[in-house]
């Protein structure tokens, strides 16, 4: 009777996440709500908590982000990257996508490869490079820099997930460096093994038919929206400054625990330094606070950005999916103990498969981490091994119906880029898997040499 009952409370978490991914992410945190309701009014469960500190770190980096972007200072960062590229054209599968990920790595969020694929896209055109080969490499390197980013949503949950199940105190540079690497070696060899994919444009049978229509030759051929040429204010290039300002004090902080202040709140009344959950909240806020004051920035702006959009969305979601799911695990944890513990023990390589599924379900790596890893440290899967396995979490390539795949099929002017006839045949597949399960492998590699006893 027990199984039945979990079965169904199961099948109840898993058709709320499936419906929910239908709705983007505002609908996946609400469509969430009704599995939590009904997990504690229907099957009396007791609500979980939560995850306020994770959901109020997103929400203080969310809005230094789009202070950032109102003063124009991601702007400046974007000609930047537009000047590297086209100086060297024919490098566009491998400049693209370090590109991409470099822009994730420094701003935490992918979403700032939308104002890059255009560009990629008319570079590669115009040196007769088939667009596919950096367009879809360039969009799964966006979000393969989540991982390897120090104020990206999933690293900060990573990191407080681990303080909170384990004792070790690790840092976000210690984890960095392990996740940057694996994921920068990911990143690398896909853009390597795309430089090979399909044919050139003027080689291309299907393409060169399209070209006999004028309109879509036309239409191919045009000029795309540059920054190149376009001045900006020198507050522009003070609020990046102050941005990358912030994030350097955040990793300073994060590596050095005596630049913290102490406070009494361990166990006993022991002093703790201050939680980097809370440092990295401040930072932000603080970072935000001196770029609206001195970079001339208009605060309605502040709110109309797409980095405040996909920045709230995914807080919503973060709030619903992972307090649905807490409620669950913290009423059956101990039966899955004894169910799971010895599976996930004998084979951690279980727990990477685990959570590249539900990051698939979710649509978001931070939202996967929040709800696999802490039951993975309670099942017993070594912390080491936890970190090592951090790359898997980016699942949700598998189907190309994340916003920055659609956009990059969108982007492609030449049609390269695309979705197959069978749904799963499509152009993000291959490169996401070169990066998920190369980050894997090189990120547990490195995680039992820095960071094993």
């Amino acid at each position: 009777m027990q199984a039945l009952v979990i079965t169904l409370q199961i099948v109840v978490i898993l058709g709320c996440l499936l419906v929910g991914t239908h709705y983007g992410g505002m609908g996946l945190g609400l469509i969430s709500g009704i599995g939590l309701v009904v997990l504690v009014f229907a099957f009396h469960l007791k609500p979980g908590d939560p995850p306020v500190d994770v959901m109020l770190t997103i929400l203080a980096v969310i809005g230094c982000a789009s202070t950032l972007q109102a003063s124009g200072g991601l702007d400046v960062l974007m000609q930047f990257a537009e000047r590297i590229l086209r100086k060297h054209p024919s490098q566009i599968t491998i400049l693209g996508p370090l590109t991409t990920w470099t822009l994730t790595v420094l701003c935490g969020t992918g979403h700032v490869v939308y104002t890059m694929l255009p560009i990629i896209s008319d570079i590669a055109i115009k040196k007769n490079i088939r667009p596919e080969r950096p367009m879809a490499i360039s969009s799964v390197a966006a979000q393969m820099g989540i991982t390897a980013s120090p104020v990206s949503v999933a690293t900060v949950s990573l990191v407080g997930i681990l303080h909170k199940e384990t004792n070790l105190g690790w840092s976000i540079p210690q984890i960095l460096m392990v996740s940057l690497p694996g994921s920068l070696c990911g990143v690398l060899l896909a853009a390597l093994w795309s430089m090979r994919r399909g044919k050139d444009l003027d080689e291309d049978p299907v393409f060169q038919e399209k070209l006999k229509d004028p309109g879509f030759r036309d239409y191919v051929y045009a000029d795309s929206d540059s920054l190149i040429g376009k001045s900006f204010p020198k507050e522009a290039y003070r609020s990046v400054a102050i941005f990358f300002s912030a994030i350097l004090v955040v990793v300073v902080l994060g590596t050095s625990t005596a630049l913290r202040p102490k406070f009494p709140t361990g166990k006993g009344g022991a002093a703790e330094p201050l939680s980097m959950n809370l440092v990295i909240q401040m930072i932000m806020l603080l970072a935000g606070a001196v770029i609206l004051l001195t970079c001339k920035v208009d605060g309605s702006k502040i709110n109309r950005g797409p980095v405040y959009r996909s920045g709230m969305t995914a807080i919503f979601s973060v709030f619903g999916v992972a307090w649905m799911t807490e409620t669950f695990m913290g009423a059956h944890i101990k039966a899955l103990e004894s169910s799971l513990s010895r599976i996930m023990s004998d084979y951690p390589w279980t727990y990477a498969i685990i959570l590249f599924v539900v990051g698939k379900l979710v649509n978001s790596q931070a939202a996967a981490l929040l709800v696999i890893a802490p039951l993975g440290l309670q099942l017993g899967v070594d912390p080491v091994t936890l970190v090592g396995f951090y790359g898997a979490a980016y699942g949700y390539f598998v189907l190309p119906t994340y916003p920055s795949d659609l956009a990059a099929i969108g982007f492609d002017r030449t049609g390269t880029t695309h979705i197959g006839k069978y749904i799963i045949n499509h152009s993000f597949l291959v490169p996401g898997f070169i990066c998920v399960i190369t980050s894997c492998l090189v990120g547990t590699g490195l995680a039992h040499i820095l960071l094993g006893s």
